[in-house]
Formats: structure tokens, C-alpha cells, sequence
């Protein structure tokens, strides 16, 4: 039988095997996570909205009633596309899987324009893992400011930085800002939650660069509204554990103290990329994105399908709905070349985006319809409760949505050391130094 392999289980990896289920392949999806992520929802959890059950279901419950189909949990580490084989590595168990049909699917993770460093104490949102840390780190600095003796040196602590206005930035802040004033009132004694500062900076003149002009007017007027303070043409020249630098356009330099940075400035393509141009001999955008033909495969291997955030084609941005079409489409030319009829080009149908702001504030362009407010935030909400993946997940979902926005508490705000420092932990091991970090742990007296 023939073997479709979809490496990554996101949208366009799940679409993609989805597509597949009546067809008479065996699908394999190979995954490093043992989760389908719905990864815009990522920033909710960082917040306490919801919890990482609630936009992450098990890829094998998912797939359960699709008998043509499993699962293989593993990072896909080198692609022999002469051979039609995957290098598979499983907790440093090393396998082989053949393929007949390769849809790679794999996505995008955070950029830091060369400043990788700059992870260490300004981590991005990407993984269930990105999210839980931040959620240590946003509630962790509340919970440490109750412990400072004066206004100075607490004020550190109730001081975030969120890098880059674009969506994932400005839905951070929001979230952030409505925590501060509303969540966690009263919840403190030594001081208000409300004095918090919550700064968005990004290098660009304005925020959300790709949504039309008057949103972007709209979506400032709201999160300065919010208490957000937006600092637009400010590019970060460094970044450590106590705050970043920064530059303005015309040269002048300066400092915010902040214990907590959060990274939304930019992306770039799944390292897979580079390693399947490369053996492939295909090229790559400066993002580490796959060139493809029109169909999404390879030139000079139909075989080979890349989707989604990972593929270069027409410039074609990097949403969850390009992801979901295009890997529904490599799906379909797989069925239709096993059928003897001719690929057709892939089209993406632009059905509008969305941002949301805080709590009855939202965006949305649909075509030429430009909407704000309440009912942006009414449609938000539909959209994303449908796609979520299994009702389960929606009904958990709507309950948490209820308790935040409908009152004022988040359920989801258990933290732990070990959400906080494993980053941390992570990048000491590599560099062979093991010790614990103890500024934190000294101010709760833990260490």
C-alpha cells in the first residue's frame, strides 16, 4: 500500500491526514509532541485563560476513529530523498521510516535575528513548553513583588516588555493589562496589581503592520486605553535577566527595567527546512522557508509536499489557514496522482484574520469588511471555538472563556520552579554549568 508520511501534526498536518482518510494509503504522522497545538491560542495560557489540555488534544485521541491511520512520536532529524527514507530520533533512539509520499509540515519557531541569546531571558511562544514558562514568569513576578520592602524595587518586577506589536504581541499585552486590572485585584496586600507597566515595542511605526489602516488606529487607541504603553520605532540592542536596551529611530538609546520580556518580534522556518532544501537542492527564503512548485511539491521531487509555515510560495503569510488549505491540497494531489489524473496548482482562499484585544475588543478583515469591537470579539470567539479541535476541548474552552471574560478570574494560574527555570536549566546543561538558578528562588526562600 502506498505510504503518506506527514511530518508535524499542526493545522496543516492534521488537515492533511484528515484529507487522506477515505483514500487507500496508510498514513503515518511522525510528530516530536504527543499533541495537535492550536498554537494562536498559546498566549491564553501564558495568561491563565486556559489551560494546555484545552488547545492541545493528544494526536493519537484525535486520529483514533481513522483506521488508516498512526502515529509516531519522534523528531524527524535528516530526510534521504533519493532513498524516499526518514532519519526518525525518539529519546535518542535513532529509526528509519520509508516513504512513498512525504508531506512536511512542521511549522515555524521564534526569531531572533541573529541575538539567539537574547532566549535565555526574552523567551518566545511557540511550544505548550514556551507557554507554561511564561506563565510561571508573569505570575512568578506578581508573586515576588509582594515580597520587595519598597516601591523601587518592586517596580521591576511589575514591569513587562512584550517585543513586537505584530498579532501574538498585541494580544499579549492585552491579556496582560486586563490581569493586572482586573483578574488579580485584591488578590495582593504590599501593592496594586494595577500599577503594573506593560510595555509593546516593536522597530515598526505602527502595530499590526498587515491589518488595514484604520484597525491599526483602532487597535493603539485600545491597548493604550488598556493602560498598554506602545513604543513604536524602538528597536532592542540587548536584552539580560533584569531588563532590555533599546534605540529609537533617530539614534537615541535607553533602558527598561523589566524581570519579565516576552519575545513576538518575528519567525522563522523549522530547521527541517533547510535540511530537506539541502538534500533536495532546493532553495530557501531568508526566513529558512521552502521554495515549492505551484502544487506545494518539491521541483524535481513530486514525491515531496511542504505546507504551511515552512513552504515559500507566492508570498503566502504565515497563518493557520494557509497551513490548513495547503495540506488539505497536498493531500488531494497525492489522491489524485494515485488515480492517474494531472496535480492542480494550489490557490489559497483568503477568508479574512483576526486579532483580539482584550475583552470585547477585537479585529477582523473579512474581504472588504473591516470590523472592530464587540462584534469582532463575538466572531473571534465563534471562529476559534470552531476551530478547536474536539468537543471536549470546546466545552473546556468555553467554560474557562466564561469565568475570564465574563467575570473576572483565571482559573489556570498554578505555577511551578520547574516552568520558571527550565529554560534556564536547559541552556546552563549545554554549556555544562548545572547549577540552579537563585535569584528567584532566594526571594521565595526556597533555595
Amino acid at each position: 500500500m502506498h505510504r503518506v508520511v506527514i511530518i508535524g501534526c499542526g493545522f496543516g498536518g492534521l488537515l492533511a491526514a484528515k484529507a487522506l482518510r477515505r483514500a487507500p494509503v496508510e498514513v503515518v504522522v511522525v510528530d516530536r509532541t504527543n499533541h495537535h497545538l492550536f498554537q494562536a491560542l498559546l498566549y491564553q495560557v501564558a495568561t491563565g485563560v486556559l489551560s494546555e489540555g484545552d488547545i492541545a488534544p493528544p494526536i493519537r485521541d484525535v486520529l483514533r476513529h481513522q483506521r488508516n491511520a498512526r502515529v509516531v512520536l519522534g523528531e524527524v532529524v535528516d530526510v534521504d530523498v533519493e532513498g524516499r527514507e526518514l532519519t526518525v530520533d525518539t529519546l535518542g533512539q535513532a529509526t528509519r521510516l520509508p516513504y512513498d509520499s512525504l508531506i512536511v509540515a512542521t511549522g515555524a519557531s521564534s526569531s531572533y535575528f541573529g541575538h539567539d541569546e537574547y532566549a535565555r531571558d526574552a523567551p518566545g511562544m511557540k511550544t505548550i513548553d514556551d507557554a507554561l514558562e511564561l506563565r510561571g514568569r508573569i505570575f512568578g513576578a506578581f508573586e515576588i513583588a509582594e515580597l520587595e520592602p519598597d516601591d523601587a524595587s518592586r517596580e521591576p518586577w511589575l514591569t513587562f516588555a512584550i517585543v513586537g506589536a505584530g498579532p501574538t504581541g498585541v494580544e499579549l499585552a492585552g491579556q496582560i493589562a486586563e490581569l493586572s486590572r482586573r483578574a488579580l485585584r485584591a488578590n495582593f496586600r504590599r501593592f496594586d496589581p494595577k500599577d503594573a507597566r506593560i510595555v509593546l515595542l516593536d522597530a515598526v511605526d505602527t502595530v499590526l503592520p498587515a491589518y488595514p489602516e484604520r484597525l491599526r488606529r483602532r487597535a493603539k487607541r485600545d491597548l493604550e486605553r488598556l493602560g498598554v504603553e506602545v513604543r513604536l520605532g524602538t528597536r532592542v540592542v540587548g536584552v539580560d535577566e533584569t531588563g532590555l536596551d533599546v534605540s529609537s529611530g533617530d539614534g537615541e538609546t535607553g533602558r527598561i527595567e523589566a524581570r519579565t520580556k516576552i519575545w513576538a518580534a518575528g519567525v522563522q522556518a523549522s530547521p527541517l527546512g533547510r535540511i530537506l532544501a539541502d538534500r533536495a537542492h532546493a532553495s530557501v527564503d531568508r526566513a529558512g522557508r521552502v521554495a515549492v512548485e505551484s502544487d506545494c511539491s518539491l521541483a524535481g521531487h513530486p514525491e515531496v509536499f511542504v505546507v504551511g509555515d515552512l513552504m515559500a510560495l507566492n508570498d503566502l503569510p504565515g497563518l493557520a489557514e494557509v497551513a490548513m488549505q495547503s495540506g488539505h491540497h497536498a493531500s488531494r494531489t497525492i489522491v489524485r496522482r494515485l488515480r492517474g489524473r494531472e496535480p492542480k496548482p494550489f490557490h489559497y482562499i483568503d477568508l479574512g484574520t483576526m486579532a483580539t484585544i482584550a475583552r470585547f475588543r477585537a479585529l477582523a478583515t473579512i474581504g472588504r469588511l473591516q470590523l472592530s469591537g464587540f462584534v469582532a470579539w463575538v466572531l473571534w470567539l465563534v471562529i476559534h471555538i470552531t476551530f478547536l479541535v474536539g468537543f471536549k476541548n470546546r466545552l473546556a474552552a468555553l467554560a474557562n472563556w466564561v469565568v475570564a471574560f465574563i467575570g473576572r478570574g483565571r482559573r489556570q494560574r498554578t505555577i511551578t520552579k520547574q516552568q520558571v527555570f527550565a529554560r534556564t536549566r536547559g541552556l546552563e546543561s549545554q554549556n555544562g554549568n548545572g547549577a540552579t538558578p537563585t535569584v528567584q528562588l532566594e526571594k521565595t526562600g526556597a533555595a
